[in-house]
């Protein structure tokens, strides 16, 4: 279903890409004595604020698939898919008071880094690169796609010219400054998507109550579609296989999150960009509050779409779908939210891509060059890897029905590994590099076996079984090995793990609000 753009949506939307670009610009100017380093470019000057790193959090992460597949799951599960929003809120709180910590007192620039320091090159460079294949041939050909195709599905331009306008568009704006474009620009995206979702949740409401107002359009779906409303969904339900019962809050969702928001170079670079780790800290904490609202803005428009629009032929066709709710005007603001989240997930990828390939890969062949150089490196970097993702997201991603549950099921086969990698490196001594390779290494293998073996079982019981594989795999194996005398990190007992008195009232705070929730809708 195509949404027609009104001449002046266009015009809005012209405005905001335009305003945009001016602003990133602005941001990106240096002084005229001051040449950009490492540091400015990869890591804002290590000065970003708190909100500028929580908004940041939730821009890199929210895009078109976000948006567009959490609203088809809204329409065709319901309320239950929030599990992935509300579970990294608290996730996000963990991540803040116990990972952050250990990070920034190691002064790193990439989570490769932190492996190198803990383990050794071999493990360092392993991770790179299987980082950087990742992040180019499935998460940027992932948003590339599919923020073309919602480009096309909602304004009818084809997925093709949407694809280069969305790396251009992102080029354009980060390709001088960075993460200090990227980031500061964030704030300006986070707010249009959130101004923009909880409209057209309001809309909606307001819609299936027949103008009686939202509080009376929630009565009305509870009613007349109270299945929706489930959190927890029983082993008879036909989406069971997506949502596991009770998994979502004990089983392989919680490795999903802590893979994702721990140990994830794009979304933790906002953090290991802040002047200090109060400052991280708040910023996370910040970015757990937007996470309990996402699910307000992107699930709550695809449930109402049940009452609103039942003929839809597919659940994708829900948020579309919705925004012709949208009065002129704002349709266009709208739909330029929904490019501002793609086009700064583009931008936070590019840029921790050139960040792992520049400091972990080539500053090693090529040391002792300027910082100057670096940073033109970098540059290239992000231009090569966009150029390689628009060549290869059609025929890798073009050709499948359900591209983002492959990206799930993809990244699903390496996540467990990895967080067993970093949580053992970073909690129990003892691990060596054969015991991370071989976590690296089980990972893949078991993911393949049991997919093989078992296919009956969910997706995400399956991630949190080759969880405890890999960690007795690991510790096995170092026991096996001789202890390593390689470790430079920093000790545990020269890192604090507490938290000042605002944060820790944050963090009961995202737990009271869940339990809350959870208790509400079981």
């Amino acid at each position: 279903m195509n949404i027609t753009l009104d001449s002046l949506d266009i015009g809005v939307f012209i405005a905001y890409v335009i305003g945009l670009l001016i602003i990133a610009l602005w941001i990106s100017r240096d002084e005229k004595s001051h040449e950009k380093n490492t540091e400015d470019y990869f890591l804002a000057s290590k000065a970003l604020p708190w909100w500028a790193i929580g908004a940041s959090l939730i821009a890199s992460n929210i895009s078109a698939e976000q948006i567009i597949g959490m609203s088809g799951s809204g329409f065709a599960i319901g309320l239950g898919i929030a599990s992935y929003e509300w579970m990294a809120a608290i996730t996000l709180i963990l991540v803040g008071k116990y990972l952050l910590p250990i990070f920034l007192k190691n002064e790193i620039f990439t989570m490769p880094q932190y492996l190198e320091q803990r383990f050794d090159s071999k493990v360092k460079t392993t991770l790179a690169l299987f980082w950087l294949a990742v992040y180019i041939f499935v998460n940027l050909t992932a948003v590339l796609w599919l923020g073309g195709m919602a480009i096309e599905t909602v304004a009818g331009i084809d997925w093709m010219y949407g694809m280069a306008f969305l790396a251009i568009f992102s080029v354009a704006y980060s390709l001088y400054g960075g993460l200090k474009a990227v980031a500061f620009t964030d704030i300006i995206q986070v707010v249009l998507l959130i101004f923009g979702g909880l409209l057209l949740s309001y809309l909606a409401l307001d819609a299936v109550s027949e103008g009686a107002g939202i509080m009376a359009g929630f009565n009305v779906l509870s009613q007349e579609i109270p299945g929706h409303f489930d959190m927890i969904l029983s082993p008879e339900n036909p989406n069971y296989m997506s949502l596991p019962g009770i998994s979502v809050l004990v089983g392989g969702l919680w490795v999903m999150n802590i893979g994702y928001w721990g140990f994830n170079q794009y979304i933790i670079q906002r953090a290991l960009a802040a002047k200090d780790l109060q400052e991280a800290q708040k910023g996370i904490a910040f970015a757990a509050y937007l996470k309990l609202l996402m699910p307000v803005i992107v699930v709550l428009p695809g449930i109402a779409a049940v009452v609103l629009f039942p003929t839809l032929t597919t659940p994708d066709q829900a948020y579309p779908s919705m925004m012709s709710l949208m009065p002129v005007g704002i349709k266009g603001l709208v739909f330029a939210a929904l490019v501002a989240a793609i086009v700064s997930s583009l931008a936070s990828m590019t840029n921790s891509i050139s960040t792992i390939f520049t400091m972990d890969i080539y500053s090693k062949l090529k040391p002792n060059q300027s910082q100057t150089h670096y940073v033109t490196v970098g540059r290239i970097a992000t231009l090569t890897a966009l150029i390689v993702a628009l060549v290869t997201a059609y025929p890798l991603l073009g050709k499948s029905e359900q591209a983002f549950q492959f990206i799930q099921e993809f990244s699903g086969f390496f996540s467990p590994g990895i967080v067993v990698i970093f949580l053992l490196g970073m909690f129990y001594k003892r691990t060596t590099s054969l015991g991370a390779l071989a976590a690296a290494l089980g990972s893949a293998g078991f993911s393949f076996a049991l997919k093989m073996m078992m296919p009956e079982v969910p997706f995400m019981d399956r991630i949190g079984i080759v969880f405890l594989l890999c960690l007795a795999l690991a510790i096995i194996v170092s026991h096996l090995d001789k202890p390593s005398d390689h470790d430079y990190s920093v000790s545990l007992d020269e890192v604090s793990f507490e938290t000042d008195k605002g944060f820790n009232i944050a963090g009961i705070g995202c737990a009271l609000i869940l339990i809350a929730l959870y208790a509400t809708w079981w």
